[in-house]
C-alpha cells in the first residue's frame, strides 16, 4: 500500500556564506564582536573595553619609531641547543617551529631607530616566539643593544613582554638576567636614559631583572606584570591575593609603574620624554 511507502525527500543546496573567514573576531575583554579591519585600524585595541591585543614586534616597530628609520641589529643571530634538551619534544624542533610560524629568528628584534627625531637603541619584545622566552640569543641581543647606546651616547627603550627565562636553556638562561643588568648599570654610570615598557604579559626573570630597572618605567592597561603566577604566590603565601593583583593598575598605585598609556598615546609619550630630556 502506498501509505506505508517511504516518503521522498527533495535535496536542497545551500549557498555557503559569502563572509569570509577572520573578518570579526570576539573581544577577550568584553566578548563583544568586533570587526576586524576595525581592530586592525585601532592598533589593535578593543574601540568598546579597551583590552589591548598583543603585537608582533614588527608592528610595534611600525607603531613607534619615525618613519623607515628602523635599522636592525644581529639579525642573523639565532639559538642553538647547548644542552642538547628534550621535554615532549626536543629543544631543535621549538625553534623550527617558532621560526617557521612567526618569520622571526628570536623572541626579541632589536635595532636603533629615531623617534621623534631623537636617535634611540631599541629593543622589542615578541610574544608569539616561544613565549617571548628570554634564552641567551634574548640576552645576547639586548645587551649588545645596551652596550652600543652606551658606546653612541644615545638612550633606550625596550617594550618587554615574555613567559620568563627559557627553561630549554636551564642556567644559561637564568644567566642572561644579570647580563642584562649588567649592561644597563654601566649605561646607567654614564648618565643615560632606560626607558622600559611593560606589555601584557610580562612575567618571571625578564621581569625580575632588565624590565623592572628603568628610569621611567611605561605599562599598557591592565598588563598581566610579575615573577611567578598568582596562584603560586598564593599557595605559597597561604593568603588571599588583593583584587588585580599583579596588573598595570596595582602596579602603578605601589610604586613600581610610573605611568600607564594607552597604546594610542605611547608613541606621543616616548617621544615627550626623549625630546624633554634627551640633550
Amino acid at each position: 500500500m502506498s501509505i506505508f511507502r517511504k516518503p521522498k525527500y527533495v535535496t536542497v543546496q545551500t549557498k555557503k556564506s559569502s563572509i569570509p573567514d577572520g573578518l570579526w573576531v570576539k573581544c577577550k575583554g568584553c566578548n563583544d564582536t568586533i570587526y576586524t579591519r576595525k581592530l586592525e585600524e585601532n592598533q589593535k585595541v578593543c574601540p568598546k573595553c579597551e583590552y589591548h591585543y598583543p603585537l608582533k614586534a614588527s608592528e610595534r616597530i611600525k607603531m613607534v619609531v619615525d618613519d623607515k628609520s628602523f635599522q636592525e641589529m644581529d639579525v642573523n643571530l639565532k639559538s642553538v641547543d647547548p644542552l642538547g634538551f628534550v621535554d615532549s619534544k626536543p629543544y631543535k624542533e621549538r625553534i623550527k617551529q617558532a621560526e617557521e610560524k612567526t618569520k622571526m629568528n628570536e623572541a626579541v628584534v632589536t635595532g636603533i631607530a629615531k623617534i621623534g627625531g631623537v636617535k634611540t637603541a631599541l629593543g622589542v619584545m615578541d610574544f608569539s616566539f616561544m613565549g617571548g622566552s628570554m634564552g641567551a640569543v634574548v640576552g645576547e641581543k639586548l645587551t649588545r643593544l645596551i652596550e652600543k647606546a652606551a658606546r653612541d651616547k644615545i638612550p633606550v627603550i625596550i617594550f618587554s613582554t615574555s613567559g620568563g627565562a627559557r627553561m630549554q636553556e636551564s642556567t644559561l638562561s637564568l644567566m642572561q638576567m644579570a647580563k642584562t643588568s649588567a649592561a644597563l648599570g654601566r649605561l646607567s654610570g654614564k648618565g643615560l636614559l632606560y626607558i622600559s615598557v611593560f606589555t601584557d604579559p610580562t612575567t618571571g626573570g625578564t621581569t625580575a631583572s632588565f624590565a623592572s630597572l628603568g628610569d621611567i618605567i611605561i605599562a599598557e592597561p591592565k598588563a598581566l606584570i610579575g615573577f611567578a603566577g598568582p596562584r603560586v604566590i598564593k599557595q605559597t603565601i597561604q593568603q588571599e591575593l588583593p583584587s588585580g593583583f599583579q596588573k598595570s593598575e596595582f602596579l602603578f598605585d605601589h610604586g613600581l609603574v610610573d605611568i600607564i598609556v594607552e597604546r594610542k598615546n605611547i608613541r606621543n609619550t616616548l617621544v615627550n620624554i626623549l625630546q624633554f630630556t634627551v640633550k
